[in-house]
């Protein structure tokens, strides 16, 4: 792994191997915990008699906690480090999944959704912290191929968490609301309690900045900040995919069995296997293509594969329309870590506050869903499709704005 390279650079020194290993582990805690979300969307529907619209607070509750801590978590990291913004993420996660066993005992979808709330604070954490890290690791040049790297184990958590979830609570639903919840979420907490003390006892090198003598976020940083035109595009890019991504993930299950002809369980393992399988398999393609072409280029080809694969699945029906969806997952799996990496290049000390800011962009991913589902709930699921290919074109647009920026 350490030999590989690109463009003359290495895409990970020996010297930052072990920990970038352990950074990466991070990466499928969280692609796991956040593709829970999707099996619980379709599973509180049916056992609360939810709307597609009210089913949608799950994602409000778990990405409203990205938009608010996003920021003071960034500060935390810029005063602390990146091992303590990790340590205390996972405690908040812990807190998080424990919240689930009073939560099945109560029966309330209230109680579930603060559970998710205090989960999604500690995945903020995480985020905020392991992102950033993990494209510092090395040479610039391959900052965008590492961190593809690193989210490709994202993708895997991806895989395993429907997977799991789904037959866990579409083969026995449970008539309280959340019966088989308190058992998986109670082993997941325990397990991030044991990453939490391993992290206390390891020891990370601090990634150093250009110029970082300056260590507040004062108004000037922002202000600074804001100057970027490049980041500032690549915020409101990152923002409306997350609009697009989390929107899919959230009504996959409900698109496919709209009809009637498909299962729940079957669906889950669609998603799993075929979408989330596909999301994995291109982060680990993508990561070897950007180590060839600019990764600017691939995205832009992504970008336009997204929008296209969309307004089929919004104008076709059947095998062919849920074919294109599960493309977008191939297609959009390299586009949260290289906009990330682009709209972070070149910030110096800035990078952990602009970071912040952009780990704040999930919210998009609840506006989306809200939009969605109420989008759902009037006029048809494949009309809602709408939504994330809206999503996906102001992808293509800044990765046009990056390529002719950037031109070589």
């Amino acid at each position: 792994m350490a030999d590989i390279k690109t463009q003359g650079a290495k895409l990970i020194d020996k010297r930052y191997l072990v920990p970038f290993i352990l950074i990466a582990s991070l990466f499928f805690l969280w692609g796991f915990s956040r593709s829970i979300l999707d099996v619980l969307n379709k599973h509180f529907q049916d056992v609360m008699s939810l709307s597609k619209t009210e089913s949608a607070l799950i994602q409000v509750a778990v990405y409203s906690a990205y938009f608010l801590m996003a920021l003071p978590a960034g500060l935390f990291i810029m005063r602390k480090g990146y091992r303590n913004g990790v340590v205390l993420g996972l405690i908040l996660f812990a807190a998080g999944a424990f919240m689930f066993i009073p939560g099945e005992w109560c029966g309330s979808f209230g109680m579930f959704l603060t559970a998710l709330f205090v989960l999604g604070c500690g995945l903020a954490f995480l985020e905020t912290a392991a992102n950033p890290y993990a494209a510092g690791l090395g040479d610039p040049r391959t900052s965008a191929s590492r961190l593809n790297l690193a989210q490709s184990l994202n993708g895997m958590g991806c895989i395993f968490g429907p997977l799991i979830f789904g037959q866990i609570l579409f083969t026995k639903e449970g008539a309280g609301g959340g019966d088989n919840l308190a058992l998986p979420y109670g082993i997941l907490g325990v397990i991030v309690i044991i990453a939490a003390v391993i992290f206390t006892r390891v020891k990370l090198p601090e990634i150093k900045s250009e110029d970082s003598a300056a260590t507040g976020a004062d108004r000037k940083m922002v202000k600074s900040l804001w100057s970027r035109r490049t980041f500032v595009f690549g915020l409101a890019a990152i923002f409306c995919y997350e609009i697009s991504e989390i929107a899919i993930n959230s009504f996959f299950i409900n698109y496919v069995t709209d009809d009637g002809s498909i299962a729940a369980s079957t669906a889950s393992k669609m998603l799993s296997i075929c979408g989330l399988g596909l999301f994995f398999a291109g982060r680990l393609i993508g990561s070897r293509v950007m180590s060839r072409i600019r990764a600017e280029k691939v995205l832009l080809w992504c970008a336009g594969a997204t929008v296209a694969c969309t307004l089929v699945v919004t104008l076709a029906s059947g095998m062919t329309a849920i074919v294109a969806l599960c493309a977008c997952y191939l297609f959009e799996s390299i586009m949260f870590p290289t906009i990330f990496a682009l709209s972070l290049n070149g910030l110096g000390n800035l990078t952990k506050l602009g970071s912040s800011f952009l780990m704040m962009s999930p919210i998009g991913g609840a506006i989306g869903t809200l939009t969605m589902g109420y989008i759902a709930d009037r006029a048809g699921m494949s009309l809602s499709f709408l939504v994330p290919m809206a999503g996906y074109g102001v992808v293509l647009l800044f990765a046009l704005y990056y390529t002719r920026r950037h031109r070589a």
